[in-house]
């Protein structure tokens, strides 16, 4: 029999690993480790998925046209430059598919989101990992690593797993940095928690080679239902369209989506607490010698002495029955992603890190 050989590039895509949700010992466990909003999701929501049951027989839109224009009426945005998506993922998807194959470059960053080199893989294309200047994107490290091969460049800003954020003019040095024909994507997930950032609004409406795209599974609290979107010039909106799936979203993802766009107080909220216990954690761990960066997203990268106290750290943490995230694959084996709960689950974190940051220094 002849063997079944898969394209160039797919059996090098190392898998994704999701954050865990479970820990023996423990019923109750305080899942931090995946960036979930920890107020839940709006009732809206809730009440207009529920309602979308009693049509489960029909199929969904294939036009998306009213959550796009519930996107393009809460942030000013012209709903036909809209895109939505299983996920900001799948927006990120047909980016790739669209615009990079077999020999092309994909940068991505040093610590950035693990899917970027995994989609370049996923076409054959070859991803190429420039450093950053700690922890942050390194817009001159991005430009120097362009060649004629190159077709797109991802960026998370906000960024994960760091929190790191380039402001506007930084990215518009980098577009402008930029050949025409290189695509730069703006990934927007953590945007609502950063404040007073358009997540790339501006810069997609000078410039036809940038795309944002923008998730529902953070502030908004629709993880479970994997919903996002992207924006762009017409044109672009237009390729990537064609190679987007008619029925992509169910009815239930889209009567969700558009209800929870439309809850702006449910948002506003979501992101006043975060800001608020964000930068409580923060500066208790700042005081007990952990380092931390300012962060613009829904968690802290805990920074400690080396590799060996980060992982007794993670195990004080999970004995205590608080599931963080270890980000040794992000280059990160010092540190500890940590999203930001509630009061409770921020006041859990600490008062445990706390304990074994003093218990370290009493061995000592």
């Amino acid at each position: 029999m002849t063997e079944i050989i898969p394209k160039p590039g797919i059996m090098d895509i190392a898998l994704y690993v999701s954050g865990e949700s479970r820990l023996a010992g423990h019923d109750d466990v305080l899942k931090l480790s995946s960036n979930e909003n920890p107020l839940g999701s709006s009732e809206a929501a809730k009440a207009a998925f529920a309602a979308a049951a009693d049509a489960l027989n029909r199929y969904p839109s294939t036009d998306h046209a009213d959550l796009r224009r519930a996107i393009g009426e809460v942030h000013g945005l012209d709903p036909a430059r809209i895109i939505c998506g299983v996920g900001s993922d799948e927006v990120l998807q047909f980016v790739t598919h669209a615009y990079a194959g077999q020999g092309d470059e994909v940068i991505t960053t040093e610590h950035g989101f693990s899917m970027y080199p995994i989609l370049a893989r996923m076409v054959g294309a070859v991803p190429v990992t420039v450093s950053e200047a700690e922890r942050r994107i390194d817009v001159d490290a991005i430009l120097a690593a362009v060649t004629g091969r190159t077709r797109i460049v991802f960026i998370a800003n906000p960024a994960n797993p760091t929190g790191t954020m380039l402001d506007e003019e930084e990215l518009q040095r980098l577009v402008d940095g930029l050949p025409r024909h290189v695509i730069l994507v703006q990934d927007g997930a953590y945007v609502e928690f950063a404040g007073g950032f358009d997540g790339g609004v501006s810069l997609v409406d000078r410039h036809p080679n940038v795309i944002m795209t923008r998730t529902f599974s953070k502030i908004h609290g629709l993880g479970g239902l994997r919903i996002g979107w992207g924006y762009a010039q017409r044109q672009v909106i237009d390729v990537l369209n064609r190679i987007r799936q008619p029925f992509n979203l169910s009815s239930a993802q889209l009567a969700a989506a558009e209800a929870a766009i439309r809850d702006t107080g449910f948002t506003a909220h979501c992101a006043a607490e975060n800001a608020r216990w964000r930068d409580w954690m923060r500066n208790a761990l700042v005081q007990m010698g952990i380092g931390c960066d300012e962060s613009f997203a829904n968690f802290l990268l805990a920074r400690f002495a080396g590799s060996e106290e980060a992982e007794a750290a993670d195990a004080a943490l999970r004995e205590d029955g608080i599931l963080v995230r270890r980000v040794g694959g992000y280059g990160l084996p010092d540190a500890l992603r940590i999203t930001v709960g509630d009061e409770t689950g921020c006041r859990r974190v600490i008062d445990c890190l706390s304990r074994f940051m003093h218990g370290k220094r009493g061995a000592e």
